[in-house]
């Protein structure tokens, strides 16, 4: 067991209906004290800053997490990487214009957040598994 007295925290997503990394996808991290932080239980969530998933679909340097964290909460900004993505195969597929004219991903979840509890001195890896109408997530290694 690590004797730091902070969580740490990584993720990375991978789409489902291709099966392949999703590359760009923008990721934000924030963190809720515990008890006894100033805030109290259920305090403000304070915005640590974040990160945009590489090639292979990872964040290598999202912020550390304060001394106190018990909760974390990452949002993934989905929506733009499955319009991009639409037109990335529209322009391969010269023929399919119906998709080229829509101008819009159809995506049923535009942005994804998860919250979950952390414990100092543990490392948290949360992948999640996405396609445009349903997404998965589990704590990682």
């Amino acid at each position: 067991m690590s004797t730091s007295t902070t969580a740490s925290v990584s993720t990375h997503i991978l789409d489902t209906s291709v099966g392949r990394p999703a590359e760009g996808v923008a990721v934000r991290l924030a963190a809720r004290p515990g008890p006894g932080a100033h805030d109290g239980p259920g305090g403000d969530w304070q915005a640590l800053g974040g990160s945009v998933t590489d090639a292979d679909g990872r964040c290598k340097d999202l912020p550390a997490l304060p001394e106190g964290t018990t909760h974390v909460r990452l949002d993934f900004a989905v929506e733009a990487y499955f319009e991009r993505r639409e037109n990335q195969q529209a322009e391969r597929q010269q023929d399919a214009p119906a998709h080229r004219d829509s101008g819009r991903a159809d995506v049923f979840f535009p942005e994804v957040t998860i919250t979950f509890a952390v414990r100092p001195g543990e490392h948290y890896h949360v992948p999640l598994l996405l396609n445009p109408f349903g997404y998965s997530v589990y704590r990682g290694s």
